[in-house]
């Protein structure tokens, strides 16, 4: 496990951007596992002006997506299809049948079975949610689920309302990639920013592991690169700071 903070999110994002361009650049017809949220927002922009600069290609990428929300339209503008769109896919050259969200219609094996077909997930980027869940994968997720439909907590659930007009209009359920699939990925980049953050953190990377706190799975990953800023970090034992 390699742990860096940051003194800021500028830095946190331009780290995490550097990360996966070389990833990409190493393997241009990979399958990369993105992730949703504000969080990843400055690393998608870093990418975009990598592209933009000419410094990275999209053309060959296959991408994956941690989660959906069910029951709202690919063009809601809550939907993940449509951040994704809006905050990355929209602005490369990623082909549009390279892209996949795991849908609630049909056998979700079909997902994992895409995963497995192209050879597994190269780099799975993560968020960390306050409750510690990664993708939808709540609290007492088992930790050899595979995608799957999912009640959302109602932690989640509060969370998230800052994004809709109330509270009523956040969907209840979700689609999610599960916690055996993430970590079957061969690298992963887990980021996280910000205070409210900081007790989900420590959790994850120095408590003990338990489906209680679905991020501390990932102790266990074999290639693990966490980033943080500076208020994430701060439950951690002080080390390298950039």
């Amino acid at each position: 496990m390699v742990i860096e903070q940051h003194h800021d999110y500028a830095s946190l994002s331009r780290s995490a951007a550097a990360l996966v361009r070389d990833e990409i650049t190493k393997k241009p017809d990979g399958l990369f596992g993105f992730a949703t949220g504000s969080t990843p927002i400055g690393l998608y922009q870093q990418l975009i002006k990598y592209h933009q600069n000419g410094d990275l290609s999209f053309d060959q990428l296959t991408t994956v997506n941690l989660d959906e929300y069910i029951g709202l339209p690919e063009n809601h503008p809550q939907s993940y299809a449509y951040f994704m769109h809006h905050h990355l896919f929209g602005h490369v050259n990623l082909p549009k049948d390279s892209i996949h969200f795991p849908k609630p219609s049909g056998d979700s094996s079909t997902f994992d079975g895409l995963i497995q077909r192209k050879g597994g997930i190269d780099v799975q980027i993560l968020g960390l949610g306050s409750n510690g869940h990664i993708g939808f994968n709540e609290p007492g997720s088992p930790f050899n689920s595979r995608t799957r439909i999912v009640d959302l907590a109602s932690s989640t659930i509060r969370d998230n309302a800052r994004f809709f007009d109330q509270i009523e209009d956040v969907p209840r359920q979700a689609v999610t990639v599960g916690i055996h699939t993430i970590m079957s990925a061969r690298k992963v980049l887990l980021i996280a920013n910000g205070a409210e953050k900081s007790d989900a953190v420590y959790r994850c990377l120095k408590g003990p592991q338990t489906e209680d706190v679905p991020g501390s799975c990932l102790q266990s990953h074999p290639d693990l690169t966490v980033i943080l800023d500076h208020d994430a970090a701060s439950r951690l034992p002080a080390n390298g700071h950039h």
